[in-house]
């Protein structure tokens, strides 16, 4: 039994004429299986069916649809449009060919035909077929393997992300939902304002997708405080907050590190830099570590200052109840400008029913808090041990 490999090329005869049909299907039979239709609307509706005919021989002068007619309907269907079609016609005028091979032909062939030429031609047109779907089968398999390999990337950037981002709030009083929040609240605050004239050039879709991914790190520089500093309950001394301010400072210089042992820039770190270094920075410059102000502070840290303030408004502590939400408007609020750029202040003031919904969406539950608890407990025992 024949193979599907070792199968014969089948060959789509489409001619109004029998006496044509029986001598091309005569010079055909040894090598090739054929295919016959009478007019255009049948060779249409074989050459777009399940079993599609390797090459087309295709006369012109039909009844109904011309051989042109159906041309262009084969070239303008995705399905069809990569059989190959020569023309078998009595019209030999060069206009006729040339008409013949700008509508996607691959060849013109005028009666009355010689069998070797026909044959040569289809031998040649099939092996070119060939190639061309070798080709394009390879090109689709490594559009594949590109797409897969850049599934994995992403998916290896997010859990890197979150595994990062979870190392630092072990050692902090927030929980992880503290991390899904804020970003969250960024990429909403983000999209509101995508539109606006200052930050239309910046929030792109991409960009948005990049703050969303790199928004959890911007607290990762706590891993480098001391935990009786980083645990400690009640006010911090001026010596202490001191401390406690280098966590953006190192922060940042972590993921340099990271940066430059992997040989590149890539952009989802570039946004986690800006995140980490500047978020605490404020629109007066008051903030740290630089001072920076207004437009000089990165978008990016902007957005985060907004989002890690309300929610540290909030969302209750270990050590404390949270605020309600109309507490931390307020102080949001009387932040327009002083702590908080204006326009995002805004947004924010826009949005509050989707901050809402993803404070409670994200909400920390009564386990969530003892889990972190009997967490800080232990590493408050060991920092006193030490």
């Amino acid at each position: 039994m024949m193979t599907p490999l070792q199968a014969k090329p089948t060959i789509l005869v489409v001619d109004d004429t029998p006496d044509n049909i029986d001598l091309l299907c005569a010079v055909l039979e040894h090598d090739y299986r054929t295919k016959i239709a009478v007019n255009g609307e049948r060779a249409l509706k074989i050459a777009r069916g399940e079993s599609k005919p390797d090459l087309i021989l295709l006369d012109i002068m039909m009844p109904g649809m011309s051989g042109y007619d159906v041309c262009k309907a084969l070239k303008a269907d995705p399905a069809t449009r990569d059989i190959p079609v020569i023309f078998v016609t009595a019209m030999s005028e060069v206009a006729d060919e040339q008409l013949g091979l700008s509508l996607g032909a691959v060849d013109y062939i005028t009666k009355p035909v010689s069998a070797p030429i026909v044959l040569a031609r289809i031998k040649t047109q099939l092996s070119m077929k060939r190639v061309h779907d070798f080709l394009r089968d390879q090109n689709q398999f490594l559009v594949t393997e590109v797409e897969l390999r850049t599934r994995e990337i992403v998916a290896l950037q997010d859990v890197t992300i979150h595994t990062m981002a979870s190392l630092a709030e072990t050692r902090d009083s927030e929980t992880g939902n503290h991390i899904r929040r804020t970003a969250h609240y960024v990429k909403t605050l983000a999209e509101k304002l995508r539109t606006h004239p200052r930050f239309a050039a910046f929030l792109t879709d991409e960009t948005i997708e990049l703050l969303f991914k790199s928004a959890p790190l911007h607290d990762i520089g706590k891993v480098g405080i001391p935990d009786r500093i980083l645990l400690k309950p009640g006010r911090f001394e001026p010596y202490e907050m001191e401390i406690m301010k280098t966590h953006t400072t190192l922060g940042r210089d972590a993921i340099m590190t990271a940066e430059r042992e992997l040989g590149i820039e890539v952009d989802f770190l570039k946004y986690a830099k800006e995140i980490a270094y500047g978020h605490q920075e404020k629109w007066d410059g008051s903030g740290y570590p630089q001072g920076l102000a207004g437009d000089a502070i990165p978008i990016s840290a902007r957005l985060m200052a907004v989002a890690d303030v309300y929610d540290a408004l909030i969302s209750r502590r270990v050590y404390k109840e949270g605020m309600s939400h109309e507490e931390a408007v307020a102080i949001i609020t009387a932040g327009r400008g002083v702590h908080f750029d204006p326009d995002m202040v805004d947004a924010f003031l826009a949005l509050q029913e989707e901050f809402i919904a993803i404070a409670k969406r994200y909400a920390d539950s009564d386990q969530d808090m003892a889990r972190k608890r009997e967490t800080l407990e232990l590493f408050t025992k060991v920092a006193d041990a030490n």
